[in-house]
This record gives structure tokens, C-alpha cells and sequence, in this order.
């Protein structure tokens, strides 16, 4: 997330007088946009699907600059309820900011995701964290029996879900589905801008995360309007390029500039072979040989940019990232003197 987001939402958080250290097993995060009718019943719901969970849990609720009330809503839930935290943003951010700001601000050791529209069911969250416990570190919500409009919300899903799926690798029926329970070690490796919270799974694979899904109800919208239509298809396939290339060259960004260096190199050389041809047969031409002297010249030059471009890349990444390349399980006996951090199990 950019600083100017943290900047527009770190003044603004309530209910945070409990320390990030507190001891809390679950937070829920949930993005708000306009939805000031649906905030009271999705509380109720929340409170109501974890009536008999034993261990602490909070609430987690990210208004993305809403302009209808919403706001007021949520600060007066908050005070109502102490496991109720909100975070305001300054303006309309967008959901992965907001999907940010809430693993941010969440304590827990598990984080489920869901919704601000009652669609999803807060009644699905345990049926999540049972799945978790088996062994899995994300658990994907799969939308079977999906209550939206066939050709403006299906369609266009099946088609992004079976594209998403084929170019990361993740095998999902429902890659959309906002209801979602992860691993905080897998959260906090992940680092959320653009429009990137449509594929935290396929980020989380990147960290070895073990992905499954689980089918989950769906409701039809009761109180305000959706803010999805078709013309986020073209948000997603440019979101998916960036992905595609993020997921190949992450770790290693002059591997892309490298293949880019040496095709450019190769098709110069090409272009300076043909005007060596052209010079050994003795046919000369001047505007061919000036034209193909030109295209070899700046390709060559590109090649070379290409590849500084690539080291520069690699030393950003190398100065930037201070995570470890590595993400250990677990570790058994003892560990050197002096290594904090270290897993047991």
C-alpha cells in the first residue's frame, strides 16, 4: 500500500486501545462502501455465527470513504462493542486498499474476509475455520448456488475464474468470492496494491500456501446497489497481465528484461545482417541500408537499455523486500543461540 493510503486511514481507526499483541484467534475483515443499511445486520449476523466460538475474536470493518451515513454506522458500533474495530478511510480508496488496511489493523491469528453486502454468509465462517484446522493455510469461499444476474455478474465470472485459474495456476471453481479464511503468517507476506486482492490466493501460492475451497451460501442483495458491473472485466484482464508477470519475475525481475534485451539484440543483429548482405552482393541500396542501419541501431541500444534496466529492477527488489525468501513451517530441536523467530513443533 502507498504511504499516501496509510497517511488517509492511520488517523482514523477505532477501538484500537488493545495492542497489536493482544491475544485474538480471529479477526473478520470486512470492506465498507455505502452500505449503511447493511452494517447493523451483518453485526447481528457476525455475532450470531460466532455465538459458540470459544477463543476471542474481533470485527474488523474498513470504510472505503463512504458518503451515505455509513460511517456514523460504524463508529457507533464500535462504541458499542469493544471487538469491534473501524478504520475510516479519508476518501475512496478502493478495495485492495481497504483489503490492506484491514490486515493491517486485524490481530488475529486466522483473518476471514467477507463482504459489506449480507451476500455472504457470516454462518460459513466456522465451516472455514474447521476446514483450516485440517491442515490448509487459505480456505476459499466457492459460490455454488451464486444469487446474482446470469449475464452481467455469471458470465463474466465463469470467464475471468477459468482465465485467473489457467494463468496462475491456482485450481478454484470461484476465484471472486470475497469469503475467504487465511494463515496470518501467509497475510503478512502479502503485499496488496492495484486491484490485487482478486488473486490473493494465487499470491499466496507464491509463499507455498496450501489452498483449498469449500462451498459456501449466497444471497441475493437486500439493501443498497451493487458496486460491481461489466466494465470491471477490463480491470481484471489488465490486473491479471500485471499478476502474470508478477508471479514469474518477482524474485528476479532481470530474467523479464533479460528475455526483452536479447530479443532486442538478436533482431538488431538481424537488421545488420541483412545490410551486410546487401553490401557483399554489391546491391546497395541508400534509403534501405539507412533504414535498416537505423532499426539495428536502436535495438542494440534498447538490448543494452533492457539489460540496465533489469540490474536496476534486481537492486530495487534486493534493497526493497527485507522479508525472507523462505517460509518455514515448522522446526524441531534446538535451534542456535541467539536466533529469535524460530518455530517449534
Amino acid at each position: 500500500m502507498s504511504k499516501n493510503q496509510k497517511a488517509a486511514m492511520s488517523p482514523n481507526v477505532t477501538n484500537d486501545a488493545v495492542t497489536r499483541d493482544a491475544d485474538v484467534e480471529l479477526s473478520i475483515v470486512v470492506p465498507i462502501y455505502n452500505e449503511v443499511l447493511n452494517i447493523e445486520p451483518l453485526y447481528q449476523a457476525v455475532c450470531a455465527a460466532l455465538a459458540r466460538f470459544e477463543k476471542s475474536w474481533e470485527l474488523v470493518l474498513v470504510d472505503d470513504g463512504s458518503t451515505d451515513g455509513s460511517r456514523g454506522k460504524l463508529k457507533a458500533l464500535a462504541e458499542q462493542d469493544p471487538r469491534v474495530r473501524v478504520v475510516l478511510f479519508r476518501r475512496n480508496f478502493g478495495q485492495s486498499a481497504a483489503m490492506a488496511a484491514g490486515f493491517e489493523h486485524a490481530r488475529g491469528r486466522v483473518i476471514v474476509t467477507m463482504d459489506g453486502d449480507l451476500q455472504n454468509d457470516p454462518a460459513d465462517i466456522p465451516a472455514l475455520l474447521r476446514k483450516l484446522d485440517e491442515g490448509f493455510d487459505v480456505v476459499s469461499g466457492w459460490r455454488k448456488n451464486r444469487q446474482d444476474k446470469l449475464f452481467v455478474r455469471k458470465v463474466p465470472s465463469w470467464l475471468a475464474n477459468r482465465l485467473i485459474c489457467s494463468v496462475t495456476g491456482v485450481k478454484l471453481h470461484d476465484t471472486g468470492c470475497s469469503l475467504k479464511a487465511y494463515r496470518r503468517e501467509v497475510i503478512d507476506r502479502i503485499r496488496l496494491y492495484g486491484e490485487l486482492h482478486r488473486f490473493i490466493p494465487a499470491l499466496a501460492r507464491i509463499e507455498g500456501a496450501r489452498i483449498t475451497e469449500l462451498p459456501v451460501r449466497h444471497h441475493p442483495r437486500r439493501f443498497g446497489e451493487s458496486k460491481y458491473n461489466i466494465t470491471r472485466t477490463y480491470k481484471v484482464l489488465m490486473d491479471l497481465l500485471t499478476l502474470n508477470i508478477f508471479l514469474k519475475y518477482e524474485r528476479n525481475p532481470l530474467y523479464f528484461f533479460g528475455w526483452l534485451a536479447i530479443l532486442s539484440i538478436l533482431a538488431g543483429s538481424a537488421a545488420l545482417a541483412a545490410m551486410a548482405t546487401q553490401v557483399l552482393r554489391g546491391a546497395v541500396d541508400p534509403g534501405v541500408t539507412n533504414v535498416l542501419l537505423t532499426v539495428a541501431f536502436v535495438l542494440l541500444v534498447s538490448g543494452v537499455q533492457f539489460t540496465l534496466l533489469g540490474l536496476v529492477a534486481k537492486l530495487i527488489v534486493a534493497s526493497g523486500d527485507r522479508r525472507l525468501s523462505y517460509l518455514v513451517e515448522a522446526s524441531r530441536g534446538s535451534s542456535r543461540p541467539g536466533l529469535s523467530g524460530a518455530t517449534s513443533g
